[in-house]
């Protein structure tokens, strides 16, 4: 199959789809076209965070703010999974979470080196789709023999990674990463960090830890543990960026009441 996730909308993956069915019986599967748009980190993060439950596939992922520059298009090659996007960071966090899940990864990256594309403003049609579909007809094991593709060394890509939280005493210095479209706040600190507490303050105001989201009554503020690991500043039935006032990429201070 060919997985394709974009911050396109509608509808421009038609398009990417129409050119991969005409080179290929591929399944064409999507993973989302309303990824944040030109937010490169929020859309590695979610590719991070859904990719890796596929199937073998090819993973076709493209926001990419610096289209028709000399930015380079990658394939990455993880075991029997291919990630095909623009070199700006996109693909390194997926690609270390599918390598991660192999015992002995064969990782491999190159560059899509094919003729000049018809739009300086849609690569997603012109150069990424044909490359997923070529990769796709092509063994993973002999991506190297594909006229479009040249081996190049992934160290030298451009890469992307997620803030630590820092801590300091019973201070947790953390950073919201994604607010995702029920505006569950999702931050760079591992549930660890509240495992076994009842409350917790942020900035300054004290809220509960709990399991779920009806542990609290409705339109109640919460902390809890987002199925991703890390913990999330929610709102039952409401949304948790509006009350807890926290944006994507802001910084935070959470003291764990024991």
């Amino acid at each position: 199959m060919i997985t394709l996730a974009s911050d396109f909308g509608s509808p421009y993956p038609a398009a990417m789809k129409g050119v991969m069915l005409s080179e290929t019986d591929a399944q064409l599967h999507d993973i989302a076209h309303d990824l944040p748009r030109q937010n490169i980190r929020a859309a590695a993060f979610w590719l991070r965070e859904t990719i890796p439950y596929f199937p073998p596939a090819v993973h076709l992922a493209v926001v990419d703010p610096g289209v028709g520059t000399d930015r380079r298009a990658l394939v990455v090659r993880v075991g029997e999974h291919a990630v095909v996007a623009p070199d700006n960071g996109l693909a390194r966090p997926v690609v270390r979470r599918l390598a991660d899940q192999q015992s002995k990864p064969t990782v491999s990256a190159f560059e899509i080196t094919s003729a000049t594309p018809e739009s300086a403003t849609f690569h997603g049609r012109d150069v990424f789709a044909p490359a997923a579909a070529a990769v796709h007809q092509q063994d993973h094991s002999r991506l190297a023999d594909l006229e479009i593709l040249e081996p190049i060394a992934l160290e030298g890509c451009v890469d992307l990674t997620f803030p630590d939280p820092t801590v300091d005493g019973e201070t947790i210095h953390g950073e919201v990463i994604v607010v995702d479209g029920f505006g569950n706040v999702i931050t760079n600190v591992p549930g660890e960090h509240i495992a076994g507490a009842e409350w917790a303050t942020l900035e300054g105001r004290s809220t509960p830890v709990v399991e779920t989201f009806a542990a609290v009554k409705s339109g109640e503020r919460l902390l809890t543990v987002g199925s991703h690991g890390y913990v999330e500043c929610d709102v039952n039935r409401g949304r948790g960026d509006d009350a807890f006032g926290l944006s994507a990429g802001e910084r935070f201070e959470l003291v764990v009441e024991r």
